[in-house]
Parts: structure tokens; C-alpha cells; sequence
């Protein structure tokens, strides 16, 4: 038996008795207005990132074809979009430390906060979406939460076993307030408001 098999036997056996369900999250009046796309683009906006609406069908990429352009290495992990890294066959997470451009989906957007959430299964490899240097997030509009309560109601939390809101591209800021985007993750994310049903490219 590993050590961590060890620690997870113990606490297992040590366990109390009883159901101990989550406390109730309660309603909240929206901070935000009807128009979900809207409110999305401007608090995402504000955190660094960017929104672009879909291309025409021939071509939803168009809106970012200039940052995938100019990448070496694109790393998709979606069926709409074909990149030249095997996300599948990775090994270790160091793996995507190499990686120029990520595209993956998420499962929904907070519009209160400009925040999309990912679980295990839409980035297939945990650490792409930090590693890499660019982010392209495809969102169908029609997934668009009001805020983080309704957020916490989704089944993700409970029945993934890694769920990660992301909220703009890394940044930090010294004393003197200087913002870096990039410092410890991606350095640029754009959401791009593409429906779930489309052809592969």
C-alpha cells in the first residue's frame, strides 16, 4: 500500500458516521442585466481577457486566426478545431509547457463575474490551461450563468473531480501597481461565442 493509499484508508476508517450534506446556497439578486453576453464581455474585459463572436460558418476561427497564425504549437481539445498537439497521448502535465495556443471549451460562463469554468474532461490535460501561453476558450452563449450562486448549483462541482473557474489571463501587480498579464499562466484569454453544434474543421 502507497502512503497515499495509506492517508486515504485512515481517513476513510475515521470517517464519521452520517450523511453531511452541503449547506443550501440561497438565492441572489443578480447583479447584472438581461443581456448576459453583454454583461460577460464587459467584466471579462475588464479582467484582461477579450469576447469574439463566431466567424461566418465557412470560417468560425476568423475572429482569432491572427493568434493562431503566428503559434507553433496548438493544442486543441475540442472536436471544431484541429491543432498539431495530441492532448491525448500526453504523459506528464510538463508536456504542455510547450504549447503556444490552447483551445478547449467551457462548460459554462459566469456573466456577474466574466468567469468560465472548466472540468477534467474539457481540458483532457489539467496544467494546458496554465502552460500555455494563449488561451482560446469557445463558450456557447446559451450556457451563460447569471452569477456564482447559480455556478455552484451545476452538477460539475459534485460530480467532477477537477473543476477550475478561470477569470481573464494570469496577472499580478507590485507596489507600485504595475499589472503584467502572463506572470504565473496564460498570457492572453479570448472567449470566442460559438454554439456546441458545428462541423470539425
Amino acid at each position: 500500500m502507497s502512503a497515499r493509499e495509506a492517508i486515504f484508508a485512515r481517513l476513510k476508517a475515521n470517517r464519521p458516521a452520517g450523511d453531511f450534506p452541503l449547506p443550501a446556497v440561497p438565492d441572489f439578486a443578480p447583479l447584472v442585466g438581461d443581456d448576459l453576453v453583454a454583461e460577460f464581455t464587459e467584466r471579462l474585459g475588464k479582467m484582461g481577457g477579450r469576447v469574439e463572436r463566431a466567424g461566418s460558418p465557412a470560417d468560425p476561427f476568423a475572429p482569432v486566426r491572427s493568434r493562431l497564425a503566428g503559434a507553433a504549437v496548438i493544442a486543441s481539445a475540442v472536436p471544431e478545431f484541429t491543432g498539431n498537439r495530441d492532448l491525448r497521448t500526453a504523459r506528464r502535465p510538463q508536456e504542455m509547457a510547450d504549447v503556444d495556443v490552447a483551445i478547449v471549451r467551457a462548460r459554462f460562463g459566469v456573466a456577474e463575474t466574466g468567469s468560465v469554468l472548466f472540468t477534467q474532461d474539457d481540458l483532457i490535460v489539467n496544467s494546458v490551461a496554465y502552460l500555455a501561453q494563449h488561451l482560446i476558450v469557445l463558450l456557447d452563449p446559451a450556457d451563460l450563468l447569471t452569477n456564482i450562486h447559480a455556478a455552484y448549483r451545476r452538477p460539475e462541482f459534485g460530480q467532477s473531480a477537477y473543476a477550475v473557474l478561470h477569470t481573464g489571463p494570469s496577472a499580478t501587480a507590485d507596489i507600485e501597481g504595475v499589472l503584467i498579464h502572463g506572470a504565473q499562466g496564460v498570457r492572453s484569454l479570448t472567449v470566442l461565442l460559438l454554439q456546441r453544434k458545428i462541423q470539425a474543421e
